[in-house]
Formats: structure tokens, sequence, C-alpha cells
């Protein structure tokens, strides 16, 4: 063997004392900072939201379906270098976030289209006159997020629940599948929300969960844990959101908050 040889990692590997851990440190760090500015990126979306709906319509709502999609996915990333340091499937809000996350992503199902969407592009006269059920919940200091995405509770269920045997179910194993449902269910109190529909007899495809304080929430649990392990929020964005996310918002999961949306053109 020459001493290019050697030299070539591809067939003499160098090894370096503690460069796993420093790599994998690294890694976490860089999805945390791509989280945080998709955070960002959403914050802004909303906030120019209504001056671009006063010309097109399209692009407004387009624009925050895809900033919220973005979150989505940098969540999953976080997910895919930091899962031996979190149980990201251990927790209702973590859990219900990658379901919505590979729901979305994949696309092979109707589901997920938002209230937004729905009532916007889709069929908007179809909806005149209709109450809308808009379940939600708070943070435990009783102040709503200011930031929404709605999406329909039969989604997650025609998703989710195994019991449905819907078209859309994702293809987990039964009992993990179960498992996963009834954790989610539990935690997130969507049984209530269920019964409030059915006391008030709102039609199934009128009844909206708000999945922004659950996607909070998530993260807050998420950057909570890795501040936890030694990890570092380094960059601009990922220094922003680190005090907010690990120290002053708190989603009461264990709360839900109702109103009635009724559309009138």
């Amino acid at each position: 063997m020459t001493a290019i040889d050697a030299a070539d990692p591809t067939q003499a590997p160098i090894r370096c004392e503690g460069i796993g851990e420093v790599s994998s440190n690294t890694a976490v760090e860089a999805a945390i900072g791509k989280l945080a500015t998709t955070m960002r990126l959403c914050s802004e979306a909303h906030m120019r939201f209504d001056s671009i709906f006063s010309v097109d319509q399209e692009e407004a709502v387009n624009n925050l379906e895809h900033a919220f999609e973005n979150k989505l996915e940098a969540f999953h990333t976080l997910f895919d270098v930091s899962s031996t340091l979190f149980p990201y499937h251990g927790h209702g809000d973590t859990a219900l976030v990658m379901a919505l996350r590979n729901a979305i992503h994949h696309r092979n199902h109707p589901l997920f289209r938002s209230f937004r969407v729905r009532l916007i592009l889709d069929e908007p006269a179809r909806w005149q006159g209709a109450a809308f059920l808009m379940a939600k919940h708070p943070t435990i200091h009783g102040a709503s997020l200011r930031m929404h995405h709605f999406v329909r509770l039969d989604d997650i269920d025609a998703r989710l629940d195994p019991s449905r045997d819907s078209p859309f179910l994702d293809r987990l194993k039964a009992q993990k599948a179960l498992e996963r449902f009834e954790l989610i269910d539990r935690e997130l109190r969507l049984g209530e929300v269920r019964s409030k529909a059915s006391s008030e007899r709102y039609p199934d495809d009128q009844i909206y969960l708000d999945v922004m304080p659950i996607f909070v929430s998530a993260v807050c649990r998420v950057f909570k844990a890795l501040k936890s392990a030694g990890i570092a929020f380094k960059g601009f964005d990922a220094e922003t959101y680190e005090r907010p996310f690990t120290s002053e918002i708190v989603v009461d999961l264990g709360r839900l908050e109702f109103d009635q949306a009724r559309i009138w053109r």
C-alpha cells in the first residue's frame, strides 16, 4: 500500500476520539436552527397574509400552507438526527406532528386540506351559511396563539384510527397504529371535541381542530429535552426561539376552547 493509499479514507478510515459525538451534536444544532428559521418564515407569512390576500387570494393562502408544511419538514429533520435523545412517538403532541408530516409529505390521499384552503380555494359557495366547530388548545395562561392552522378532525381519524377502516389509513402494524391513535386521542382530548360536536349536531366535515398549538407544544417539549441534554442553540433564529420555547410558552393540552365560525359572504 502506498502512502497515498494509506491516506485514502475509503481504504484506511481515520478514527478521532469523540468525533462521533461532535458530529452528532452539530447535526442536531443545525436541525434546530433550520426549524427555528422555518418558524420565523411562517410568522412572516402570517404577517403578510392580509396585504397579499387583497391582491391574490390563492397566493396568500398557498404561502401559509407551504410555510406550515416547511415547519413540519424541519421538525422531521430534527427527529432524524435526535431520535436517540427524545421519544418522539411517546407523546401525543409530537406523535401527531410526526403523523401530519408523513401524511402531508406523501400526499397519497385527499386529507389535511386546511380550513383556509377548503373555504377559500376549494368550494367557497358550498359553505355559505354553514356553521363550523373550531377547537383549539389554549396556553396555561389562557392566551391564544396568534397563528392558527385548522384541519378537519375526521381527517385525523381517517388517517390514524384503525377502527375506521379508512382507505386513507396510515399503514402501520395494527397494534402500533392503535397505540399511537389512543395516545394522541387521550393526550390531546380529541374525544371531548367529538362529544361536543355530537351534542351540538355538527356534521363531520364541519368539525375542525387547530394543530398550531399542538405543533408549538411539540416544539417546546423537544427543545426543552434537547437543551437539558446539553445541545446548544446556535444562530440568530435558534437563539431567538430558545427562551420562549424552553421557558415561557406552555400549551395546555389538558384543556380545549371552542368557537363557532359561520360563513356569510
